[in-house]
């Protein structure tokens, strides 16, 4: 049994959306020879997302499709996009200077307590079995990498491993 390892980078824009990851997932599987085994899929940004969910034909303006637009209107229920500071206890005072001094981002980048607890909500990593060189998704199911930052453009990264044969 190996263990191997990759990943992928995706820019994003300035807003909560989803990315298809599964041909990525499968052309790391296919390079690696995998036969059967684990594929696990993560990403360590904590506002964002790696999930399995049926792929739908329909888009939104935006491109985003309307399973995964759905789901994001339901979690703005649960966890409302931030408008504004104080809308939520984080980012405190003393996270902001820490950002501005330590990372050079600028305030209102602390805008994205949402896209943090709804991250934590869906998690960020799935394992899907390989079998006979092939992710076991179903008759419709992807793997998608969402950004639910939405407060800039920025370029994420999502890591594949594979232990398996």
């Amino acid at each position: 049994m190996g263990v191997h390892s990759g990943s992928h980078s995706i820019d994003t824009p300035a807003r909560q959306e989803f990315f298809d990851i599964t041909d990525e997932a499968q052309t790391f599987l296919a390079e690696l020879g995998a036969r059967n085994g684990l594929l696990t899929a993560y990403t360590a940004h904590t506002s964002c997302t790696v999930f399995l969910q049926e792929e739908s034909e329909d888009v939104t303006y935006y491109g985003t499709q309307l399973i995964l637009q759905d789901t994001l209107n339901v979690l703005a229920k649960i966890a409302p996009p931030t408008r504004h500071e104080g809308q939520y206890l984080h980012p405190g005072p003393i996270h902001i200077e820490n950002a501005a001094a330590l990372r050079d981002e600028l305030p209102e980048w602390g805008l994205n307590t949402d896209g943090h607890i709804i991250s934590s909500i869906l998690g960020r990593s799935e394992v899907i079995p390989v079998v006979d060189g092939a992710a076991v998704l179903g008759g419709f199911g992807r793997i998608y990498f969402g950004d639910l930052d939405g407060v800039r453009p920025r370029t994420r990264v999502v890591h594949f491993q594979f232990m398996g044969e």
